[in-house]
């Protein structure tokens, strides 16, 4: 195998925020569903530190990872290991941003996603600041909610040049040109995302050389499509990749249509389609 892309997402679900677009704001899990968690990610982990050939993994849970030790743990464990192209996780940065001393930073990328009214501006622009002097690697995100455009403004005139900052359409929402022309002037790749992709046949990597993978090792081709491709511990899902069309109508998640072939996003995102940053 050239090369595999996992999207890894296990069973934590809860979150220190209560964003009012999100159904897992504020969900705890229990102590029990925590340590199942911290389990599955660890058999994880040593899957990837034993399988032999060249891997990339992006951590995309329901809730936020960071808050946990075993997440930190993962993540500059895995970044350590010379097979390891990247590793990155989505995270709203609630924690402390040190822990990536530890991490081979060639390695390691964050997306990070800010939501105003869950976290005070000057706490999560300073973890930017610091995260960029330390030398990671990452992204910096909002959904494009009206209420929120003025202090995407100020994000981007207060983030480091280098740093992208990228807008995630709110679901559901329909914008008007006028309201995508202040997005794009802040993220010029918003029109990726202000529609959802008519993907139906389309080629996708997918299934092929990426596949979602969830705490129980089940693999699927991507966190949209049910389809059961067997299992990453097992084996059973190697025989099952190929090159296939996407069956769903459209795909609206940047982590799902960023692998539809004809969209050419592996171009735009080059080196960075983890972490969503764009080639310079």
């Amino acid at each position: 195998m050239d090369h595999l892309t996992i999207l890894y997402r296990g069973p934590l679900a809860s979150c220190d925020y209560d964003c009012p677009y999100c159904p897992f704001a504020k969900r705890r899990d229990t102590p029990e569903q925590l340590r199942a968690d911290r389990a599955a990610l660890e058999r994880f982990t040593a899957w990837v530190a034993g399988c032999g050939h060249p891997v990339s993994v992006l951590f995309t849970p329901w809730g936020e990872g960071l808050v946990r030790s075993w997440y930190r743990r993962a993540l500059v464990e895995l970044s350590r290991l010379p097979h390891v192209e990247r590793v990155a996780i989505q995270t709203n940065l609630s924690h402390r941003v040190a822990w990536t001393g530890d991490a081979d930073l060639f390695r390691l990328a964050l997306w990070a996603t800010y939501h105003p009214g869950q976290v005070p501006y000057e706490r999560f622009l300073g973890r930017c600041r610091e995260l960029d002097e330390r030398g990671v690697r990452f992204s910096v995100g909002i959904v494009g909610q009206p209420e929120h455009l003025d202090a995407a403004r100020r994000l981007r005139a207060d983030l480091p040049p280098g740093v992208y900052l990228w807008v995630n359409a709110a679901e559901g929402r329909t914008y008007t040109d006028a309201e995508a022309a202040d997005w794009t002037a802040l993220d010029p790749l918003f029109g990726h995302s202000r529609r959802a992709h008519p993907s139906r046949g389309l080629p996708c990597r997918t299934g092929d050389s990426v596949v979602s993978v969830d705490g129980d090792g089940t693999v699927r081709r991507c966190h949209f499509v049910p389809d059961v491709l067997g299992n990453l511990y097992d084996g059973s899902f190697r025989a099952a990749l190929r090159p296939r069309p996407c069956p769903l109508a459209v795909c609206d998640c940047h982590i799902g249509y960023v692998h539809l072939e004809p969209l050419g996003l592996y171009d735009v995102f080059a080196g960075g389609v983890l972490e969503r940053v764009p080639a310079r």
